[in-house]
């Protein structure tokens, strides 16, 4: 038993409101859905109200667990729906994320922490204001001119003469903040049958968008479903299925598990070459083989055989703009809880209903068009494709480590990389979370973010035929950029919490 949980999320409120409900003596489930609903408010630009989340729950003793909480296509489509009819209200899923968060507060939460103690750190935040950081200050300048063209998202996000805050400056979401009293005195049943679905409805109807008051209210309780599992070095790894990217997580381990130890650590001959290889071949197989359910998984389960993953890293000639947010949680009982939640894109479809205060997803756009006998094919409540992979590793000694990253396709690298650091370099959870990362295309590019004490490797890579590319963006910041992900992690080491939090955000852990 530890003497503290602990909370590491994309922004300090989210945080801090997390570690207290821990000190309040709620549960890792319970801190997790007031985290949620902080980042909601704080960071809008990765996730809210108007967006899906997917959990992995880890209690003590006990196989981990994840709740899916996949949104879905609305039912009433038009036959024939092309990429440029996917814009504006038309962009948007029917949210899950109030749902997913009821469901696990009900089911798994501690019992000492009410609904409304929940969701009223995200009610005061919405009304005193958060403190702009300096990553949400650049996500909001890069976006500024995108969230311009819709007035409710201008008026929500902007400055009331529709220009961009400085950073530091005190931001508040009145209208919002009305939105989550109800969701917090009335329940969940507001959102999705109550008032707050009624103005969803109404606002999507005059605005040519397909989810109505019925998808609304047919929103399913989500489903609790097994985790992967697969090892690393002596860990076990437990990590999100179908139709979520855990199964490539797992591919690219075993791959890098087939590099000898002393190759992976950050002075090793060949820590870049095996982190691109094994990247890039799973990634590979995630686009030959999409799965969109967890019964389809046993189509490609050879794929993640130990000794498939010994014939391909032999191929390796070895010798011996989408956007999301993840937190992490533990509390002092040593249940862990890792939630990845998002909006899809930066800021989601950048309209909102002007009454609710709710930015809507853009993962309309996650579907395959034209392609009828895809597993993410776009068809009415069809589910799409998703990249999360929150992840679980344990060890027999009790250590365990909950981790998970925003960045579409990078969330895959991302995780793999920290874990890789965290296991085979040894330099303890911050340093993991903040090592430089890559990632690979499906070409021979590789994009690495800038740091001249990797010469020595990308010099390697450039050799094999790569193509090393260093992306700079207006995100970027101190030689990190959040392209490469977010990655907020809890550690279990000799008994105690720690937590790390991903220094290309403004995230930060909280002790509760």
């Amino acid at each position: 038993m530890t003497s503290t949980g602990a909370v590491s999320a994309g922004t300090p409120e989210a945080a801090a409101a997390g570690a207290e409900i821990l000190k309040r003596g709620g549960n890792a489930i319970d801190a997790a859905v007031a985290t949620s609903l902080v980042l909601g408010v704080t960071e809008p630009a990765g996730s809210g109200l108007g967006g899906q989340t997917t959990v992995i729950v880890a209690p003590p003793g006990e196989e981990p667990f994840a709740i899916n909480g996949s949104s879905f296509a609305p039912r009433n489509l038009p036959d024939d729906v092309g990429l440029e009819d996917l814009t504006g209200h038309r962009a948007s899923t029917v949210p899950t994320t109030p749902r997913v968060l009821d469901f696990a507060w009900r089911r798994f939460g501690s019992g000492n922490v009410s609904w409304a103690e929940l969701v009223d750190p995200a009610v005061a935040c919405a009304q005193e204001g958060y403190v702009l950081g300096p990553f949400r200050h650049r996500a909001l300048r890069r976006h500024a001119r995108a969230i311009r063209r819709n007035a409710t998202a201008t008026r929500l996000l902007l400055a009331n003469d529709a220009s961009l805050p400085r950073r530091g400056t005190t931001l508040r979401s009145p209208v919002l903040a009305r939105t989550l009293e109800r969701l917090g005195h009335e329940g969940v049943g507001d959102f999705y049958r109550g008032e707050t679905a009624a103005q969803i409805a109404r606002d999507m109807a005059d605005h040519g968008g397909w989810v109505t008051d019925e998808d609304l209210e047919r929103v399913p309780e989500p489903r609790v479903v097994r985790t992967l599992k697969g090892t690393y070095r002596g860990w076990d790894v437990f990590t999100l299925p179908p139709p979520a990217g855990g199964w490539v997580v797992l591919l690219a381990l075993n791959l890098l598990e087939r590099a000898p130890a002393g190759d992976l650590t950050m002075e090793g001959p060949g820590r870049l070459v095996w982190l691109t290889e094994s990247l890039r071949h799973a990634h590979r197989q995630r686009l030959r083989y999409s799965v969109a359910a967890p019964r389809d998984f046993d189509a490609i389960a050879h794929h993640l055989e130990k000794r498939q993953a010994q014939r391909v890293a032999r191929a390796f000639g070895m010798n011996g703009t989408g956007e999301t947010t993840h937190f992490s949680v533990a509390d002092r009982n040593g249940l862990s809880v890792g939630v990845t939640q998002s909006l899809n894109s930066f800021f989601g479809a950048r309209v909102a209903s002007r009454r609710v205060g709710v930015l809507y997803n853009d993962y309309m756009r996650e579907f395959a068009l034209g392609k009828r006998k895809h597993p993410f094919a776009l068809r009415p409540g069809g589910v799409p494709n998703s990249f999360m992979s929150a992840t679980v590793l344990r060890r027999r000694d009790g250590s365990t480590l909950t981790l998970g990253s925003p960045g579409d396709d990078r969330i895959i690298s991302a995780v793999v990389q920290v874990i890789s650091h965290y296991a085979d370099v040894g330099e303890g959870l911050q340093a993991a979370v903040a090592a430089p990362r890559l990632h690979t295309l499906r070409s021979e590019t590789v994009l690495v973010e800038a740091e001249p004490g990797r010469a020595t490797g990308l010099v390697q890579l450039e050799d094999r035929g790569y193509t090393v590319y260093r992306p700079v963006t207006s995100l970027h910041a101190a030689g990190l950029n959040p392209y490469f992900g977010g990655v907020h992690a809890v550690a279990r080491e000799e008994g105690e919490w720690t937590g790390a939090a991903d220094p290309r955000r403004d995230g930060a852990v909280a002790r509760g």
